[in-house]
């Protein structure tokens, strides 16, 4: 699956403020940043991020994936901590 497909997929289900995928093979990072988020456990954060992915998954062209969600300010505040190099 495209990085770009995936990208997309994950903002229109989820209305995402912003995604970035990174891909090594069929083993895949997600960073997800949205208001959806806000108020979930970690648990519930990475399931709501799986679900739209779920086909993907289950017919092998997804293997592994990672998942970092933050809300907005969570987001502001992790790029402050730990910017990007």
């Amino acid at each position: 699956m495209e990085i770009a497909q995936i990208e997309q997929l994950l903002k229109e289900h989820l209305q995402l403020a912003e995604v970035y995928v990174k891909a090594d093979g069929s083993h895949y990072a997600v960073t997800a940043v949205g208001d959806c988020f806000e108020g979930l456990s970690r648990v519930k954060q990475q399931q709501l991020v799986y679900s739209p992915l779920m086909a993907a998954i289950a017919d092998g062209s997804m293997h592994a994936v990672s998942i970092k969600a933050f809300t907005p300010q969570q987001w502001r505040r992790e790029k402050l901590l730990n910017p990007p190099l």
